[in-house]
């Protein structure tokens, strides 16, 4: 059958179309392609071979931007508009929340608005630790920077629109150089704290419907009661999907500080596995559960059916650390008006209760740290030098594309072959091969294993007090000021 028909029929049989449309939607394929059909090949997908087409016809030019641009655009020939989508997600939510959230990211991966085929690419893989499993993913779906893209933002003064990447504007926004495609973009309206909120998959995601919770107009992140009240009613809507916001400071925060945002899913963390190593007792606060997490990150978990008390206690939480210094441990909550405290705030359901976890943040930095005391320190940057966000507190590492090859050089060097081993993994090869005998047989479970131990200290070097006498003593010191 040939490609343009095919297609046509596969946008009708999506519903975003009725059969007497035909005619029409072919000669909408035709504008972006050309009005000749031609054979489809059974081999590669039909949006695929049509984008080729455009190619070849000189309809658009052969560059990722131009071709995701198309793309998108063929996608959104099968996506039902915005209001559409919106009617159908809340009519399904009716029978049930997880019936409407599988609904929409089945909509969201047909539509390859989610790059399901891109995230199959990555590394993932989990492996024990002292702390339990954690696990590791090598980010190899994410797609290289348009050069041409790199080059016309270093000479772009104008204001943006849309202003960011979660804006309400994406959505179905055609797309340009340095501004991603999103003609297939659709957000689910909802409200949150009396205010318009969007719901969406993330294209690129981290774990099982990934999806982010977007503020409807564009202000900063800002961690308060007013977050723990949303996380919970955002709980009351979605009970399968845990959510949770970067902190809200430099550092310690995600890189889109600029607009309030949470992330979601459906996914069981390995933070959320972890159990409590101290109970606490808060006598204002009898309905809630309390304690320190055993986790190498500083984690303080509260759980309770009793939502009003779990915020007042939460918010209680997060005001006195905001304040709070112990500089033994070079934790230090203000330089004059500059705030370095924040929390890292997390909640899932256990059935009835709400669980939400406080990991405690601070964004200092001195001489031998400058790029954050709480941060991975200088002898893991060769695995890991990013800030520490959300997912990777909760135990899942997003570690850099360019380790996948890297690593590939460190076995090689491991095995006595040749190999091109990177001066900045020698010191850490050399260490593991001393104290492991590694073979052709399990040369991958060591690298494994190494890696997941290498983000355990990473996410101690994030933790403010730290699993050893002098932070266990920080924690009863803090603990008597809650």
């Amino acid at each position: 059958m040939q490609i343009i028909e095919q297609y046509a029929d596969k946008v009708i049989a999506s519903g975003a179309f009725d059969p007497l449309d035909r005619t029409y939607v072919m000669n909408k394929i035709r504008a972006f392609v050309g009005d000749e059909d031609v054979e489809a090949n059974d081999d590669q997908p039909l949006v695929a071979q049509l984008v080729d087409l455009a190619v070849q016809r000189g309809k658009i030019e052969d560059g990722v931007t131009e071709r995701e641009i198309l793309n998108d655009q063929l996608y959104d020939l099968m996506t039902p508009r915005p209001s559409v989508v919106n009617h159908l997600f809340w009519e399904k939510y009716q029978q049930s929340p997880s019936t409407a959230t599988d609904w929409f990211y089945k909509l969201c991966t047909d539509n390859d608005y989610v790059k399901v085929a891109a995230i199959k690419k990555n590394v993932v893989f989990d492996k024990a630790t002292k702390y339990g499993n954690l696990e590791i993913t090598i980010n190899l779906s994410k797609p290289e920077k348009d050069p041409k893209a790199i080059a016309a933002a270093a000479h772009d003064t104008q204001k943006k629109y849309p202003q960011c990447a979660l804006c309400m504007e994406n959505e179905g926004y055609r797309g340009r150089l340095g501004q991603a495609a999103r003609s297939n973009h659709r957000i689910i309206r909802m409200m949150i704290g009396g205010r318009e909120w969007g719901f969406q998959y993330s294209p690129y995601a981290y774990f099982n419907e990934h999806c982010i919770f977007l503020l409807g107009k564009h202000e900063p992140m800002e961690i308060n009661r007013q977050t723990l009240v949303n996380l919970v009613e955002i709980e009351n809507q979605l009970p399968a999907y845990f959510v949770g916001s970067n902190a809200d400071l430099p550092i310690v925060g995600g890189s889109m500080l600029a607009h309030e945002h949470y992330q979601g899913g459906r996914h069981t963390f390995p933070m959320m596995k972890a159990e409590i190593k101290k109970p606490l007792h808060f006598d204002q606060y009898p309905a809630v559960e309390a304690g320190v997490v055993n986790w190498p990150m500083s984690d303080i978990r509260l759980k309770s059916t009793d939502s009003a008390q779990l915020i007042d206690l939460g918010t209680h939480i997060i005001d006195v650390w905001n304040h709070y210094s112990d500089e033994s441990l070079d934790i230090k909550a203000f330089d004059g008006d500059t705030r370095h405290h924040t929390v890292t705030p997390i909640m899932h359901r256990d059935r009835d209760a709400y669980v939400l976890d406080l990991v405690l943040r601070d964004n200092n930095t001195n001489d031998q740290y400058p790029l954050g005391i709480f941060h991975p320190h200088e002898k893991l940057w060769h695995i890991k030098k990013e800030n520490i966000g959300l997912i990777e507190v909760m135990g899942r590492a997003i570690l850099p594309a360019r380790l996948k090859d890297e690593l590939n050089e460190v076995k090689k060097f491991w095995l006595g072959q040749d190999n091109q081993i990177a001066e900045s993994h020698l010191e850490w090869a050399k260490e593991v091969q001393a104290a492991r005998d590694i073979t052709d047989d399990n040369v991958d479970s060591v690298m494994q294993e190494e890696l997941a131990n290498v983000f355990a200290q990473v996410l101690e070097n994030a933790g403010v007090f730290k699993n050893d006498d002098a932070g266990q003593a920080g924690w009863e010191r803090f603990i008597s000021q809650l």
